[in-house]
């Protein structure tokens, strides 16, 4: 009999048309879910059926209380390797294999720039205007060049749109409680005395931090009381590194320019939710991972991965 497999949070419905499936084809019956299903209780229900799971990113947490209740479960597949959303000890104690794939840093770097260019020239208000009748021209734009671009964060991420930011002729700062100047010095910006300075000094202030105990709510009502009022905040990383009240009200105050933000509390954001209707706000519905080059490699490998389980030799195997 052909083992299940749901594949979660297919929103676009491409998974089985960016990659290769046929492999396993003989074996497995791929069923994708367009929708997020978000209680426990009823993803319990639609799982129930199925031996092979793959999830995107860390969208759907798999807690033990979870995993517990579905026991025809026996592969998980995440895309990327690095997951906080799944209960490990739970999976390894229900004989749940857990493997990841690759996962490429470009497409956040890229569309980084496509928050902060076009936060900097207005161009979704611009462009609505010009196709809707609106008035032609009504927004002079924020230059990048020669002014300070403050990265929270210089990892493998920040430090690509550092280099980025250093060809559009910005000055570039950077901070994070473990960085240091020899490597700031080798990415070729400057490091920041404190948080508090890099807030202060930059024009357009960009987040690329991993979300831990230190990181949460690191930009609260003090910290965004620090951009100047003709600021911008960028977020593609994590919701939570940024208060998402404190922002909410620095926007509705006009404290700061716009911020642009990829990344929310709830995914996908309710309808109802404040961040869909606030001012100067440029959103993307979590886009940072979403390109055709990353998905390729996402169910790639997941078929991958599921041929190597079926075969005995799971690849790539979390944590």
């Amino acid at each position: 009999m052909r083992l299940r497999c749901a594949v979660l949070d297919d929103f676009q419905r491409v998974a089985t048309e960016v990659a290769d499936w046929s492999p396993v084809a003989d074996d497995v019956e791929v069923v994708g879910f367009d929708t997020h299903i978000d209680d426990e209780d009823a993803l319990a229900q639609a799982l129930a059926g199925f031996d092979i799971v793959v999830t995107l990113r860390e969208r759907v947490p798999f807690p033990g209380s979870l995993i517990a209740r579905l026991p025809r479960l026996k592969l998980l597949v995440a895309s990327g390797m690095r997951n906080s959303v799944i209960d490990y000890a739970a999976a390894e104690a229900h004989g749940v294999t857990v493997c990841g794939t690759a996962s490429s840093s470009t497409p956040p770097v890229e569309l980084t720039w496509a928050l902060l260019l076009g936060l900097a020239r207005g161009i979704v208000e611009e462009s609505n205007a010009l196709r809707s009748g609106g008035p032609w021209q009504s927004t002079v734009g924020a230059d990048l060049h020669g002014r300070r671009l403050g990265l929270l964060g210089l990892g493998k991420i920040g430090s690509r749109v550092a280099r980025i930011g250093l060809a559009f002729g910005m000055h570039v700062s950077a901070w994070s409680q473990n960085l240091t100047k020899e490597y700031a010095d080798e990415v070729g910006v400057a490091l920041a005395a404190s948080k508090e300075d890099l807030l202060s000094d930059s024009d357009f202030v960009s987040v690329h931090l991993a979300l831990s105990d230190r990181t949460r709510a690191l930009l609260g009502p003090a910290e965004l009381a620090l951009l100047k009022p003709t600021a911008y905040l960028v977020n593609t990383s994590r919701a939570a590194i940024v208060d998402q009240d404190a922002l909410l009200a620095a926007l509705h105050a006009g404290r700061i320019a716009g911020a642009g933000v990829d990344v929310f509390d709830l995914e996908p954001l309710p309808a109802d939710h404040p961040m869909r209707t606030a001012p100067r706000l440029l959103a993307t519905p979590h886009l940072g991972y979403v390109s055709q080059a990353n998905y390729r490699t996402y169910y790639g490998q997941a078929v991958e991965n599921i041929q190597a389980y079926l075969a005995g030799s799971p690849l790539r195997l979390l944590p």
